[in-house]
């Protein structure tokens, strides 16, 4: 955990270092299900059970099916959008694939559980839980949490029902440890006062001594929290983003990042990660495409990410682009019946948004047709072309296959 730097925290880290060298303990991360998807962002937690697991320890997956009927306020700055039961329910059978790649659930005396708190949660009477739990709590313990103070102090509000999430994540914690012996609780730096409520539950409660560990909270080397692009979240699950872009997004990390990334979202040897990493120049891209190629090969599978490499190379190399594996769209062929301008294309595709701004592009050289530079507002393609594919371009990272089918 420290050398691949995914350590921020850790309630009594010589304690649990001893403990874990001399026998397999149990570990949990919750997820709540506020999308179909995790995105990457989630991808340090995700890789912090899969060593977890691989040093011999049992991770469980917590799905938030309870606490995503309230959202975790913590660091936000505004209440989440509550979910029905239905929209909750379906986005936990889509999260679950995700980790089916990662983490092994079927064999082994350290297999690893996936559980849902809903099915403690939801049966929780309200008088009974304030009387079982709410002594255990202070308010002002509570006003203490990071979480809670930057949320006061920008005076925004924090409604009654956000603030009982720390006490619900804090019940997951002990219920964990009384039904499967869970004595650690991993998850972001963000999540530190949740956990210290769920330590200091238990052992009150439980009489048992449990434990907290943090991740740092990754941005990018030019601010980025991970995960958020411009064009929106960047999603694990293969249904919601092609390999090839998933592909390209760890392909276009900054050099500041490579050794970082390497080193928390691959399995290469921690020495690979330096030397990789510590590469200057044009080798640098090699290192890029390294890590591109790995951290697909361990979201979307081995072929998805050889196919996604081998549609990169070939946007350099236009003799084989039916085979190329990059996205493709399909033109009407009723509605274009001689020519089909350059900029609606780039709206069709959804490149741009409009006509103007697919002209701007053009203009300030940013389409190419088959690489070739565009600058012609007006330019136009003969609809004979377009009965094989022909790869049109925005900037350097956008591509995509236009035909239309004969």
């Amino acid at each position: 955990m420290l050398d691949r730097g995914f350590y921020n925290n850790c309630s009594s880290i010589e304690t649990l270092d001893r403990l874990m060298a001399k026998e397999a303990i149990t570990s949990y991360i919750g997820f709540d299900a506020t999308a179909k998807s995790l995105h990457v962002g989630s991808l340090t937690q995700i890789m912090m059970l899969y060593w977890l697991q691989k040093c011999g320890h049992r991770p469980i997956i917590l799905m938030g099916g309870g606490t995503t009927k309230i959202g975790d306020p913590s660091f936000r700055r505004d209440e989440r959008a509550l979910l029905s039961q239905k929209q909750i329910e379906t986005n936990i059978s889509t999260i679950k694939d995700a980790f089916t790649r990662y983490i092994n659930f079927s064999t082994g005396s350290n297999k690893a559980l996936m559980l849902n708190n809903s099915d403690w949660l939801d049966e929780l009477n309200y008088i009974e839980m304030l009387r079982k739990y709410g002594s255990q709590f202070t308010i002002g313990r509570m006003l203490t949490f990071d979480s809670v103070k930057q949320r006061l102090n920008r005076e925004q509000s924090l409604s009654f029902l956000e603030f009982n999430y720390m006490i619900l994540q804090a019940i997951d914690f002990l219920e964990l440890k009384q039904r499967h012996d869970c004595i650690l609780q991993m998850g972001g730096s963000d999540q530190w006062g949740n956990i210290v409520n769920g330590i200091e539950l238990t052992r009150r409660l439980d009489r048992s001594e449990v434990f907290g560990l943090t991740s740092n909270l990754l941005t990018t080397s030019d601010g980025v929290k991970m995960g958020k692009t411009q064009s929106g979240a960047i999603w694990i699950n293969n249904n919601l983003i092609t390999s090839f872009d998933f592909w390209q997004y760890w392909r276009n990390t900054n050099d500041d990042d490579v050794i970082k990334f390497l080193k928390l979202f691959t399995t290469l040897d921690i020495s690979e990660c330096e030397r990789l990493g510590n590469l200057k120049g044009k080798e640098l891209n090699e290192a890029k495409i390294i890590l591109a190629t790995e951290v697909t090969r361990l979201a979307h599978g081995q072929e998805a990410s050889q196919n996604a490499k081998n549609a990169a190379s070939s946007i350099f190399d236009n003799a084989n682009l039916e085979n190329s594996g990059l996205p493709t769209f399909h033109l009407s062929q009723e509605n274009y019946t001689k020519s089909v301008p350059l900029f609606k294309i780039l709206v069709l595709v959804e490149f741009c948004t409009s006509n103007k701004e697919a002209k701007r592009l053009i203009a300030e050289k940013g389409a190419r047709v088959n690489d070739e530079l565009i600058t012609e507002l007006d330019f136009e393609l003969d609809v004979q072309s377009l009965e094989k594919p022909i790869k049109v371009s925005a900037g350097k990272k956008r591509h995509v296959l236009v035909s239309i089918p004969t």
